[in-house]
């Protein structure tokens, strides 16, 4: 089995639709894929209708943006009832604020010297949930930066960088114990990924195995060799999960989908703590 457990849509920030990102992943020759947006659940069901035929399971999730020590990490939520009224409101609330953030960031890159406008990125994002990426896409398309990629550093969109606005994110052990109120599964999504900016401490990751944390994704684009072997030490030593995924965007990131994957034992691992959901096959 070849599975993928990190995947994004323009429901969130995606270039692919829903629809889309099932056909890839079926010509990726995937027999699993996650679709996890940023803080949404609203393309599970154009994903789910699309699998009708093709035999791919689809694991319903989402990323949720949190913060930790001064540092803003990801976590994936597998399988949880999106229903369930806790984890839906501080899904919104995060959601709702990322607007806020998206319009400021916007106004400091304008200040800065950049040729773009409200209009631009909200025509890029489409029917997403505008973030970061659209801002860098059209930070390319005004000839400020060549790819999305460079518009991540200080000089622009990075965390911390000239651009940057912090937003409401949530403290990553208060996400680990919605997402295991609500029924799901949770992953820290790319813990080492220190390209992207500071990483949290072994001590944070500890503190999460502590409050339910599931596992560690460790097999990632971001992650270099020894990172990924400290990672899978750790996980091993906590008695965490070590999962794989390419974190696809469609072509807003180069990574292909499918480019890293879980192990099947794993996979299976990660179903038997669902209870607020169950996986898709078309």
């Amino acid at each position: 089995m070849r599975i993928d457990l990190h995947a994004h849509s323009n429901a969130s920030d995606g270039t692919d639709s829903p629809a889309e990102l099932v056909a890839a992943a079926v010509a990726a020759g995937l027999d699993v894929v996650a679709l996890t947006d940023h803080d949404t659940v609203a393309g599970h069901p154009e994903a789910a209708a699309a699998l009708h035929g093709t035999g791919l399971t689809l694991v319903p999730g989402a990323e949720l943006s949190c913060h930790a020590d001064g540092v803003s990490l990801h976590l994936l939520a597998y399988l949880f009832d999106p229903a369930e009224p806790a984890f839906a409101a501080e899904r919104e609330l995060v959601r709702t604020d990322r607007f806020r953030r998206a319009r400021l960031i916007v106004d400091r890159c304008r200040e800065l010297g950049a040729p773009i406008d409200w209009q631009q990125v909200e025509r890029i994002a489409g029917a997403g949930s505008v973030g970061r990426p659209h801002i860098a896409s059209a930070l390319v398309e005004a000839g400020v930066v060549a790819t999305v990629s460079d518009a991540f550093t200080a000089e622009w969109l990075a965390n911390g960088g000239r651009a940057d606005v912090r937003k409401h994110e949530t403290d990553p052990v208060t996400a680990v114990r919605l997402v295991r109120a609500a029924g799901g599964v949770p992953v820290f999504a790319h813990p080492g990924a220190s390209k992207r900016g500071a990483t949290v401490s072994d001590r944070v990751i500890a503190e999460l195995a502590e409050a339910g944390l599931a596992g560690l994704e460790v097999d990632h684009l971001d992650h270099d060799e020894p990172t990924r072997a400290h990672l899978r030490g750790l996980a091993a030593e906590l008695g965490l999960l070590a999962t794989g995924s390419s974190d696809y965007h469609g072509t807003r990131k180069t990574v292909r989908l499918g480019e890293y994957t879980t192990d099947p034992a794993v996979y299976e691992a990660l179903l038997a703590q669902a209870t607020g959901a169950r996986p898709i096959t078309g």
